[in-house]
């Protein structure tokens, strides 16, 4: 599920930028270079955000932007974040007894596999 949260960044004196999210109360970041806070950004919102999901917590409303009053050293930029649920759920699959005698001689994770090829398979698609 997609999310998209403002984000103030604060430009410090020695160049590096402190990032807060207003609707979020606590979660904070830095940057060493603006293209740094932009990455540090997005990952403190992913982290942020599954710690709420896996807590069961109340993901707030974005703010307007227009509702988010920052000094003369902050801009305000939105940062988006995709948040998948990695919970492992249990599929049946069948494969021959031949492929199965393979896969257990070779000491392979039939998981393990399966995601890896899925996700390739997957990644095409989108």
């Amino acid at each position: 599920m997609d999310y998209v949260f403002p984000a103030v960044f604060h430009k410090n004196e020695d160049g590096t930028y402190t990032i807060s999210y207003p609707d979020l109360e606590g979660c904070i970041s830095e940057g060493k270079s603006l293209e740094n806070a932009l990455y540090m950004a997005q990952s403190a919102l992913t982290q942020w955000l599954n710690y709420m999901i896996d807590k069961q917590q109340h993901i707030p409303k974005a703010s307007a932007v227009e509702e988010i009053k920052v000094n003369n050293d902050e801009f305000v930029n939105f940062i988006l974040t995709d948040i998948k649920d990695e919970k492992a759920v249990r599929r049946t699959v069948s494969i021959p007894k031949w492929m199965d005698t393979k896969v257990y001689e070779a000491n392979i994770s039939l998981s393990g596999v399966l995601q890896e090829a899925l996700k390739k398979k997957l990644s095409k698609t989108v």
